[in-house]
């Protein structure tokens, strides 16, 4: 059982994605009849492919099943920011959660899954278009901008970084012009990515290091035999495993397993791009920073710049996935970009798709043990920032399986609690969004 509507799972969301015109697109077949291996991956993203490669090289037999193709979901059409995050939770909620010790190490896991992703790519040849020199969160508000200056202390505290503040009279001499923002704090950890070029690169490498993977395999059902070894159907096959791993994030069912059942929440996020600026364009609005940059609202935008001058501009979609739903949030990101980037408001718009960023209930990341069932695990619940942390996150897996590699910190291990609606806890968007947006407002 999934959230959200039919259409938030099918081609339509997807359809006009730019990533899909940047790389070729990866054709898998199906799992079919009778197969067995040592370890099954569910969903051939950014986790499961990285867990994929790291047992695959270790000498396991692994397969991973993709209900589409490799990078389908999240991990092909995200925006592309390689950067600090995985949990939502600031450093006094976190070590409220966990103590200040645990809440430490798990930020420094948050700080090595970013140098994880830069090391993947070099090591397996991936060339992803990357670039920026960290990431820059600009403030919407006069008061924003005064709490910026009080994270520098705290950045310095919890990832050992200098974050470089600019009032908002020093923007336009840095090319971030724009009438929407107050100031900015740069923090020099991370950059960005071609989402599609990165998966596809990964899906190669975990091929190529001897992964069986299989496309249009939709696992149907999902049971441990009394032989202890899992047992998933998809239409055409079926497959026995002695570990199993779930990597499917936003994309999860309540069902596979049922420990799953409430306890993540997906959320809808939408993306535009522009045909590509021109250099007088860009003079013209005095925006030419090339940083993967975010606004400091609750319901925040993420924007960058891409290498071929088109720029690509984020928001949180609505809380439903219906064609209407999707078409009003398209309009607001057209508007809300004609308002950030005025001289730019006439530009076409030539690229627009959605997908499923996926929130737990104590806004941190999960990757450890399924409770109650022997010899499986998951990893999901980025927060929205799943490229770095969810790629390590499958290396962490991996490494609790083979027991060799990096150690997970505790805080990512604890079961994920249940929302307190349980199946019907995506009725809370709604009322979250209404009170973001009323705290957005005020500053």
């Amino acid at each position: 059982m999934r959230l959200f509507e039919d259409r938030a799972y099918g081609p339509e969301p997807i359809a006009g994605s730019y990533w899909a015109t940047t790389a070729p697109s990866l054709q898998y077949p199906p799992l079919a009849g009778g197969q067995s291996c040592d370890t099954a991956i569910i969903g051939a993203g950014y986790t499961g492919l990285n867990a994929a490669f790291e047992l695959a090289r270790a000498g396991q037999d692994v397969v991973v099943l993709e209900a589409e193709q490799p990078g389908w979901g999240a991990s092909g059409r995200n925006g592309g920011f390689c950067c600090l995050g995985g949990s939502a939770a600031d450093f006094a909620d976190l070590t409220r959660q966990v103590g200040r010790v645990a809440a430490l190490s798990y930020l420094r896991t948050e700080r090595d899954a970013v140098e994880f992703v830069r090391a993947r790519l070099s090591e397996c040849g991936i060339e992803a278009d990357t670039h920026s020199q960290g990431e820059t969160l600009l403030a919407h508000s006069p008061h924003a901008a005064q709490a910026l200056r009080g994270q520098i202390s705290e950045l310095r505290e919890t990832f050992g970084v200098e974050a470089d503040y600019l009032p908002r009279e020093a923007l336009a001499a840095n090319g971030f012009a724009s009438p929407e923002f107050h100031a900015a704090l740069t923090t020099p950890v991370g950059f960005a990515l071609n989402p599609m070029k990165y998966v596809t690169g990964l899906t190669k490498a975990a091929d190529k290091a001897g992964a069986r993977i299989h496309g249009t395999s939709h696992v149907t059902k999902l049971t441990t035999p009394p032989d202890g070894r899992h047992l998933l159907q998809t239409a055409q096959g079926e497959l026995r495993a002695t570990n199993l791993i779930i990597a499917t994030n936003g994309y999860s069912s309540d069902t596979l397993p049922t420990w799953l059942g409430g306890r993540y929440l997906p959320v809808p996020s939408a993306i535009i791009t522009t045909r590509p600026l021109t250099e007088g364009e860009l003079a013209a609005q005095g925006w030419t920073s090339r940083q993967m940059c975010y606004d400091s609202r609750h319901l925040l935008h993420y924007f960058r710049l891409l290498p071929e001058n088109r720029m690509l501009f984020g928001l949180r979609a609505a809380w439903r996935c219906t064609k209407a739903s999707d078409a009003a949030t398209f309009a607001r990101a057209q508007m809300d970009f004609a308002r950030f980037f005025p001289a730019w408001a006439d530009v076409e718009i030539t690229h627009h798709w959605s997908g499923l960023v996926c929130l737990s209930r104590t806004l941190t990341p999960f990757a450890g043990p399924v409770p109650g069932m022997p010899r499986a695990w998951a990893a999901l619940c980025y927060q929205g920032n799943g490229v770095a942390m969810g790629s390590y996150a499958g290396a962490l897996l991996a490494a609790q399986i083979t027991g060799r590699g990096p150690d997970t910190p505790a805080l990512m291990t604890r079961p994920l609690r249940r929302f307190e609606l349980g199946r019907w806890r995506r009725m809370i968007l709604p009322l979250i969004y209404g009170w973001y947006g009323l705290m957005d407002r005020r500053g």
